[in-house]
């Protein structure tokens, strides 16, 4: 394009024959703040999450009730536990999710006779905690996209759904190096300090996604970076930008070794390879902790790390950044519609 506006392509079969014409809207550079911040990530869950079922003297009122690992209770969910104590034995009527499906039970809570407790057999969780890196940051916004990847119960491996969450600046204070057949990690700290960024407004499988507090800028690119799609992406040098101890955001050098072309969002977009002789000396490559760090090309940001490859800490997947903002844009469409819950 070499104007802004609406123009009419033609679309020929072979390069020869024409097919069709078609319209194309030509807009300006979307510019955003490119991450690498290390940010804590602190989520409560919408419901509980059943982690797993247990006996209470040899019998499981959860798994007689037909709950199982992965099920989500919502309606009794915030006071579960005030409920079953008052309950007196008497059964609950219990609304659970599972698989997108909305089921209802009954379930009758047992003394156990070891600690003279009511108790319901399952081991639940409502709420979980870990160290990540900011993606981007849209100044026009307030948006933010980070991890590149679903924060997953570390039990059942579901998908945890957000009631509320926040976004707060983390310190990383300790660093396990990646080796093959063992990913290391950052370890960081942000519970104590509680320095908030931001909400978290949905969890996905390519990321969390809210809306920052106030304007979160980048040191090494103060102005922004312009957004490459995935056609401008090509096999060859690229940078990261990661916080991995307490120097702050740095810019480390590797190459992108393939690309995947593609009509719908995916985790694995690319494949990218660590060559920075700083990076893999302080962590082995990639490691737990690094996910979401922005991924630059020739002066754009195209894309986010996600996964580690568990045999070779040098090597990962990185997701596009299209398929990120397309992901936030669809999470925030309700929200502008008025209907966010």
């Amino acid at each position: 394009a070499i104007a802004l506006g609406e123009t009419e392509m033609t679309v020929n079969l072979f390069g020869l024959l024409p097919i069709r014409k078609v319209k194309v809207n030509v807009e300006k550079d979307r510019i955003l703040i490119p991450g690498g911040h290390a940010v804590g990530i602190a989520l409560s869950t919408r419901g509980v999450m059943v982690v797993g079922v247990s006996d209470v003297d040899r019998q499981s009122p959860a798994r007689a009730a037909g709950l199982k690992a992965g099920d989500v209770i919502e309606s009794v969910s915030e006071k579960l536990i005030s409920l079953v104590e008052k309950s007196g034995g008497a059964p609950l009527s219990i609304a659970y999710r599972r698989d997108n499906s909305l089921r209802t039970t009954t379930l009758t809570p047992l003394i156990d006779t070891a600690t003279d407790t009511l108790r319901i057999g399952a081991w639940v969780r409502d709420s979980t905690a870990g160290v990540g890196t900011l993606s981007y940051f849209d100044p026009v916004s307030q948006s933010y996209g980070a991890l590149g990847h679903a924060i997953l119960d570390a039990d059942t491996g579901k998908l945890l759904s957000v009631r509320m969450g926040a976004l707060m600046k983390a310190d990383i204070v300790s660093v396990k190096r990646g080796l093959k057949g063992n990913p290391g990690e950052l370890r960081g700290s942000f519970l104590r300090t509680q320095r908030t960024l931001g909400d978290i407004h949905i969890n996905t499988t390519l990321g969390i996604y809210g809306k920052a507090e106030k304007t979160i800028s980048n040191p090494l690119y103060p102005d922004g970076l312009p957004v490459g799609y995935q056609e401008s992406v090509q096999p060859g040098p690229a940078q990261i930008l990661s916080t991995v101890d307490q120097n702050g955001i740095r810019a480390y050098d590797i190459e992108i070794t393939q690309v995947s072309r593609q009509l719908s969002p995916s985790q694995k977009s690319m494949v990218i390879r660590v060559t920075d002789p700083a990076l893999i000396e302080k962590t082995g490559g990639i490691v737990q902790g690094m996910s979401g760090s922005p991924i630059i090309q020739n002066g754009r940001i195209i894309g986010a790390v996600t996964h580690v490859f568990v045999d070779d800490p040098t090597h990962g997947y990185g997701v596009f950044i299209e398929w990120m903002l397309e992901t936030e844009q669809s999470a925030t469409e309700p929200e502008t519609a008025g209907n966010a819950a």
